[in-house]
């Protein structure tokens, strides 16, 4: 790779670092080609973005991005083969991560960076699971403010109901 082409690579990782808020670091290595196309093929259909990066070259991206997204402490994942698995919601990599995982036993996760918040190992892939998406968390809070509204509502119509009687 010459230096214009690691620029290149480089600065397609600083907008995407610049601009996502979800990425996992794994650890794709000893899959077959046949596996990492299926792989790719799942990330397609769960729109989550899959690139194999040189760890030097992500990490010069996280520097050039700044210290105020936090990156800092994902340096320490980038050793030995690494591919980023970019989304819009937590919880989709672990997901996704744990169904492919069925079949074969990698990707491991080495490092996930959600919302600013830092996990490390793979150890954490089923409480990353359960991180909910902005969308569930604005459907509970949704509810939420529907609930006293709806008891109201169901009260003044049982009073209605028990006027209407009289």
């Amino acid at each position: 790779m010459n230096k214009v082409e690691k620029s290149q690579v480089i600065a397609s990782l600083e907008e995407k670092f610049a601009n996502k808020n979800v990425l996992y670091i794994t650890d794709s290595s000893t899959l077959t080609v046949e596996q990492i196309n299926k792989f790719r093929g799942m990330c397609f259909e769960k729109g989550i973005e899959f690139q194999v990066v040189k760890n030097k070259l992500a990490k010069i991206a996280f520097e050039n991005v700044g210290e105020d997204k936090g990156f800092e402490p994902l340096f320490d994942a980038l050793k030995g083969p690494s591919a980023i698995l970019f989304a819009e919601d937590g919880n989709a990599p672990a997901k996704l991560l744990l169904e492919f995982r069925k079949e074969f036993d990698k990707p491991l996760l080495k490092a996930a960076y959600i919302e600013s918040a830092v996990y490390f190992g793979d150890d954490q892939l089923k409480n990353l699971k359960n991180i909910k998406s902005k969308n569930e968390l604005l459907a509970d809070v949704i509810a939420l403010l529907q609930s006293p509204i709806k008891q109201v509502v169901d009260h003044f119509s049982l009073v209605v109901i028990q006027f209407q009687d009289y």
